[in-house]
């Protein structure tokens, strides 16, 4: 069973928003920090944000600060991106990634320091 599951994907309009959501089960239900990336045709695997596990620390890229909001749920083990004022670089596979972490104000903008991942779910942003 995968631990980590995305969905809200979809085509959009340039201007639109879309909430993607990041369901997590099992052992990674326990995991602390949380973390969303995008990949892009022809493009490396990108950061785009994170939250801590008490929720109180967040971080974006810098070219999403202003459009994008990371949110969690832990009550249902769900971590939440909204992404307003969409443009066509936005266009992308999004992951989910989460990670162990003693501390309640962890998160890291590092691929290699998650240990689970979801499959993604594709954005497409049209003109």
């Amino acid at each position: 069973q995968t631990p980590l599951v995305e969905s809200g994907g979809g085509v959009v309009q340039a201007g639109d928003s879309l909430r993607l959501s990041c369901a997590a089960s099992g052992r990674a239900a326990r995991i602390y920090a949380m973390g969303w990336f995008r990949q892009a045709p022809g493009k490396e695997r990108e950061f785009v944000s994170a939250i801590s596990w008490g929720g109180s620390e967040t971080d974006y890229a810098d070219s999403m600060r202003d459009r994008f909001t990371i949110s969690r749920d832990n009550a249902k083990n769900t971590v939440y991106l909204q992404m307003n004022s969409l443009k066509l670089e936005d266009t992308a596979v999004y992951y989910c990634a989460a990670a162990q972490s003693s501390s309640w104000t962890w998160y890291s903008r590092q691929a290699h320091e998650y240990d689970y991942w979801g499959q993604g779910t594709q954005v497409t942003v049209t003109s």
